[in-house]
C-alpha cells in the first residue's frame, strides 16, 4: 500500500513538474486537486515521528491510532477551508558558541506537520523548475557539501577573488508576508493552497504561556519554512543576481547560496564594491536587512609571490573556515577547516553528554560516542581538514577519560589504564568522507 501510494504521488509530482517546465510564466489554479487521501498518507509517511510535540501535546503514536479517520478529517477541513492552523510552540536553542544568543525554533502540532508536508510536496516539483543552480539548501538531491564543492571549484577557477560574505539579519523572523504572497501569486493561484499558506503565516506563536501574532517571518522548524524561504530568496537574490547584476559586471561573478547563507564571488574588485553598495537597497525593498557588521568584502586571492607562506583573507561558510594554503605538492589551494565556534560547540556537547552519562556501562558510552564521532566525520570529514578532525578526536578522548575518572572518588582512570580500555572499546579513527578530488572525477 505504501509503495503504491508513493508511486502514485511521484507520478503526480512529475506531472506538476512537467507542466511547470513547459509553462514557466503560468500561475497554476488547480494544484490542490492532486492532494487526496493517498497524498496525505504519503505526507504522513514522510513526516518525522520522533519530533517534539506541539501545543496540543499530541504525539505521532497517538495520531496513528485513528490514522485513517484523522487523515480523512484533515483532508475535508483543508479542502473546505475550515482547517484552523494551530499556534506554533516556540523554543529557543543556543546559537553558535554564544551562551547568551538563542535561535528561536517553531514546533507545529503533528497534524499540522502532515498538512504542511502535503503542501510542500505540491510546491517542490513546481518551484524546482524555477530555482537556479546557485541555490543548494533544502532542495532534493542537493546538500551542504554540494554547495561547499561548488564554492571550492569557483574559487579555484578564479584563483580566489573578492568575496562578499553575506549575512541577512534575522531572515526567518523578518520575511515580509505581503511580499511572499506577491511572489507566490506569480506561480500559485490555487485557492486552497493560498488559503492554507495564509493561515500558517498568520498562526500565532505560543511562548511562555501566551500567544503572539507576528506580522512578519516564518518559524524556523516549520515543515514549510525551508521552501518558502527558498521561494523568497530566489526572487530577492538568486534571480536578481543572475539576470540583472551579472550581465552588467566587468569580470566573472558567482553566487553560492544555502538557505539564508550566501557567498558572492567576484574576479574584479570594482564589481564587488558596486554590488556591495546596492545590496542593502535591494534587500530593503523586500523588508530585509543586510547585517552591516557581519556582511563584508574579503580580499581572497592566492599569493602571487612563491615566497609567501599564507594567502590573503579568510571567511566562514556552512561551518567551515575557507583559507589559502599549500597542497602536499606545494601548490596554492583553497583549504577548509572546521570553524572555531562549531568545533567548540560540538566538543562542549560531547563533554556535557559524558558528564551526564558517566555512570553508564563503558560499552554503552563507547557506542554513543562512536555514533557522535561518525556523525562529526560525516559532516566535517572534508579534504584538508584532517588536522582538526584529529584534534577533535584527541579532545573527545581527553573528555571521556576525565569523566570516567570521576565515576568515583580517587584517580581510577590514569592514562595507562585508559589506553588499555581503548583497546577493548576503541573509538573510530578519523575519516575524510568528502574528497574534493573524488567529486571532480
Amino acid at each position: 500500500m505504501g509503495t503504491m501510494g508513493s508511486k502514485s504521488v511521484s507520478t503526480k509530482q512529475r506531472r506538476i513538474a512537467e507542466l511547470a517546465r513547459i509553462h514557466p510564466d503560468v500561475s497554476f489554479t488547480s494544484l490542490a486537486y492532486h492532494v487526496d487521501l493517498e497524498w496525505l498518507r504519503e505526507a504522513y509517511r514522510r513526516t518525522r515521528k520522533d519530533g517534539a510535540v506541539g501545543v496540543d501535546g499530541q504525539t505521532a503514536d497517538e495520531y496513528a491510532r485513528e490514522l485513517g479517520a484523522n487523515l480523512k478529517s484533515l483532508l475535508e477541513r483543508a479542502k473546505s477551508g475550515s482547517y484552523r492552523a494551530p499556534a506554533v510552540r516556540r523554543v529557543r536553542i543556543p546559537k553558535g558558541a554564544s551562551k547568551k544568543e538563542k535561535r528561536p525554533i517553531g514546533v507545529p502540532t503533528f497534524e499540522d506537520k502532515v498538512l504542511q508536508r502535503a503542501v510542500q510536496m505540491v510546491l517542490e516539483p513546481l518551484y524546482e523548475q524555477d530555482f537556479l543552480d546557485c541555490s543548494y539548501g533544502f532542495r532534493p538531491g542537493r546538500s551542504a557539501h554540494d554547495a561547499l564543492q561548488a564554492l571550492w571549484e569557483r574559487l579555484m577557477e578564479l584563483g580566489g577573488g573578492w568575496i562578499i560574505d553575506l549575512d541577512i539579519r534575522k531572515f526567518f523572523d523578518t520575511m515580509s508576508h505581503a511580499h511572499l504572497r506577491e511572489i507566490l501569486k506569480r506561480r500559485v493561484r490555487d485557492g486552497v493552497l493560498k488559503r492554507l499558506i495564509g493561515k500558517w503565516l498568520k498562526a500565532g506563536i505560543w511562548e511562555n504561556g501566551s500567544v503572539s501574532y507576528p506580522e512578519r517571518g516564518t518559524p524556523q522548524g516549520g515543515v514549510l519554512s525551508p521552501i518558502l524561504s527558498n521561494i523568497y530568496l530566489h526572487d530577492v537574490l538568486d534571480k536578481w543576481f543572475m539576470e540583472v547584476v551579472r550581465p552588467r559586471l566587468r569580470g566573472k561573478a558567482y553566487l553560492v547560496r544555502f538557505a539564508d547563507d550566501a557567498v558572492l564571488i567576484f574576479s574584479d574588485e570594482q564589481d564587488a564594491c558596486r554590488v556591495m553598495e546596492v545590496l542593502p537597497k535591494r534587500f530593503g525593498k523586500y523588508r530585509l536587512t543586510v547585517h552591516p557588521e557581519k556582511t563584508r568584502i574579503v580580499h581572497f586571492r592566492k599569493p602571487e609571490s612563491p615566497s609567501k607562506k599564507k594567502g590573503s583573507g579568510s571567511f566562514n561558510f556552512l561551518g567551515f573556515t575557507h583559507y589559502w594554503g599549500r597542497s602536499r605538492r606545494g601548490n596554492w589551494v583553497v583549504k577548509r577547516k572546521t570553524e572555531k565556534s562549531r568545533f567548540s560547540r560540538a566538543l562542549k556537547a560531547i563533554a556535557m553528554w559524558c558528564k551526564r552519562h558517566r555512570h553508564l556501562p563503558v560499552r554503552e558510552q563507547q557506542e554513543a560516542l562512536r555514533r557522535k564521532l561518525l556523525g562529526h566525520y560525516s559532516y566535517y570529514g572534508i579534504t584538508g581538514n584532517y588536522r582538526l578532525l584529529s584534534n577533535f578526536l584527541h579532545q573527545v578522548l581527553r573528555v571521556w577519560r576525565k569523566w570516567l575518572n570521576r565515576r568515583s572518588r580517587g584517580n581510577h582512570m590514569p592514562w595507562e589504564k585508559f589506553n588499555l580500555l581503548l583497546r577493548r572499546y576503541p573509538l573510530p579513527p578519523v575519516r575524510v568522507v568528502h574528497s574534493v578530488y573524488a567529486a571532480k572525477l
